[in-house]
Parts: structure tokens; sequence; C-alpha cells
């Protein structure tokens, strides 16, 4: 069977469709990373109220289980999309949408649910505002890139030094810089969708396995803008 007919969704058959806009191709994408935060959240939020998020971190050498497995499964999807069928795409992005609610279950447990309602809907308010930025902007976001690159390298050095010094005092700092890091991928990775667009326009496969990648990428920014913006703002039932 041609692989444009195989697991085909109603949520995003038209891929191919004569005369598909850009806002039905940036929606479908918006779309996919929805789904991956519904996910994530909901699975979350079951684990920790049933209580069986104990279960997953009771064993010190499952959350590294589960990093090694999220970093495997963004590594599968970036590399080799040209020849993956779109249905095993799709697994891949559920599968790592399935692992991080796994480790969100934690902050269920170590926060407030209204704190952590708070915090989503600030996250949702920036990235949407950054997101309409990158749609509408007509400035090319290409040329963030070295930025974008280097604060992610001063956020990782930053993060491997939190595990070996005590880096309080610079708190503050650390979540700032990965709050507008991520801000600016938001628009950064949104205005990416466009140019996938133009660039695949009448290749329905390709279509679908940029919109989902794009998604990922989406995904992730949305993910690490509410973990540094709960880390800015956020208090722990522990201090309370």
């Amino acid at each position: 069977m041609d692989e444009r007919n195989m697991g085909r969704y109603d949520f995003d058959s038209g891929y191919a469709q004569a005369g598909l806009t850009l806002n039905q191709y940036i929606s479908r994408t918006f779309g996919w990373m929805f789904l991956g935060l519904m996910v994530t959240f909901l699975l979350a939020a079951a684990l920790a109220e049933t209580g069986l998020v104990v279960y997953f971190f009771g064993n010190p050498y499952i959350p590294m289980v589960l990093l090694i497995a999220e970093v495997a499964v963004v590594l599968i999807m970036s590399v080799g999309i040209l020849k993956r069928p779109v249905g095993v795409t799709r697994m891949l992005f559920t599968v790592y949408s399935i692992l991080n609610g796994i480790v969100f279950s934690v902050y269920f447990v170590a926060y407030g649910v209204a704190d952590l309602v708070v915090i989503f809907g600030l996250t949702a308010l920036f990235f949407g505002a950054f997101a309409l930025y990158g749609r509408f902007t007509q400035t090319d976001l290409s040329k963030l890139g070295p930025f974008l690159i280097g604060g992610l390298i001063f956020l990782l050095i930053a993060g491997l030094l939190t595990m070996f010094l005590d880096l309080t005092a610079m708190e503050r700092i650390i979540c700032m810089v990965g709050i507008v890091v991520f801000l600016c991928f938001t628009a950064y990775d949104t205005q990416k969708i466009k140019a996938n667009y133009s660039y695949f326009y009448g290749d329905e496969v390709m279509l679908q396995k940029a919109s989902i990648y794009s998604a990922l990428q989406l995904y992730l920014d949305f993910i690490n803008l509410f973990l540094y913006l709960l880390r800015f703002l956020g208090r722990g039932r522990s201090s309370r």
C-alpha cells in the first residue's frame, strides 16, 4: 500500500489537497503540539493523583532511564526523517509526550495544582504572543540562530554546574535567560513552519513529516518555557 494512504487521520489527511493554505498548515502543526501537551499534562496529573508516580520514581535508576529514552526519541526523530514513514514519526512524537508525562508527574507532587495552572496560563500567553510574532513578522529570524545556540550552551553549562556547585544566587538570572531563549525559539520555530510549507508544498508525505517535527520543536519550546517560568515564579509545597 502506498505510504500516502497508510495510517491517515482526518485531523491531517488533507496536507496535499489543492489550495491548502498556510494558515491551515500552521493550524495542523499547532494542533499536534497541543495534543502532545495534553497527553503530557493529563498523564502527569493522573499519575500524581493516583499515587503511581511513586512506582516510577521510587527506583533511583528510573529517572535516568527516562532521560535517556527521551533523548533517544528526539535524536531518532531528528535523524532519517526523509526515509521514515509518517506513521512512525507520529508514533515517536506520541511516545515522547508519554515519557515526558511520566517525568512531569513529579511537578504535580512538588507544586500545588493552582500554581501549575497559573504558570501554564502564563506560558500559554507568552508562547502565543511570540508564536504570533513569528507567524506575521517580515523579519528574517534565522539570524537569531547563533544567539539561540549560545543561549542553549549557557543553559546546558549552568545546568551541569548546578549538579556540583551551589548556584542559588544565580537561579533567577539562569531562569530569565531560559525564558528569553525559549520565547525567541518559539518565534523562530513558528517562522520555520512557513518555510517548510513553501519548500514542501505539494508533497503530502514531507508536509506531514515536517509538520510533526515542527510540532515537536514547538512542544519543546513550550515545555522548557513552562519549566523556567515555574522555577522563576513557582513555590514548592515544601516552602509554604
